[in-house]
């Protein structure tokens, strides 16, 4: 075996290493939220996927998603720290810190595509009126999204401010 066919065999395994890893965390994920989905008496389906070198874990209901809203709470905060909580008990079970997603009725999913519209309409107006764009304080994923947008639209953005007042600033070209 040559050194370039096993760098390529060692870059191959690591990426399935990446992805049995992320796989494992959805699955103690899926876990943890059935267990809690049990506890408060919710219906709801675990979907499992990979996304961006993340695990992403959502809980989806056929019936009325008015339960599950419980588990959104007022824009999200009940999520977030859903969120924070499944991150904690994948991090107990494996020893490594998650970065796991977590949606619930497909509150992010909606939110995702509502910031990338936030994004994409800061990044004209910075290019049409050449100054920078100040957007109102964002939690981390609602900012990363925006950054995404933005980029897209071949832009530049950075985070100012400390949290919770942390926000996007778009710059112009």
């Amino acid at each position: 075996m040559t050194d370039t066919q096993r760098q390529t065999s060692g870059v191959a395994a690591e990426g399935t290493d990446t992805l049995s890893r992320l796989e494992q965390e959805g699955e103690i994920a899926a876990d943890y939220l059935e267990g809690l989905l049990d506890i408060a008496d919710l219906d709801g389906d675990i979907d499992m996927d990979v996304e961006a070198d993340r695990a992403a874990v959502s809980i989806i209901s056929d019936s009325t998603s008015r339960d599950l809203q419980k588990l959104v709470g007022r824009d999200g905060e009940v999520l977030e720290a859903l969120q924070e909580l499944t991150r904690l008990a994948v991090n107990r079970e494996t020893g490594d810190r998650s970065r796991l997603m977590l949606d619930i009725a497909g509150f992010r999913a909606r939110k995702r595509e509502e910031l990338a519209k936030v994004g994409a309409s800061a990044a004209a107006e910075a290019r049409s009126t050449g100054g920078p764009v100040k957007l109102d304080p964002m939690t981390p994923f609602e900012r990363k999204v925006v950054h995404d947008a933005v980029a897209a639209a071949g832009l530049r953005s950075e985070s100012e401010g400390e949290e919770p007042q942390r926000f996007v600033v778009v710059l112009p070209a």
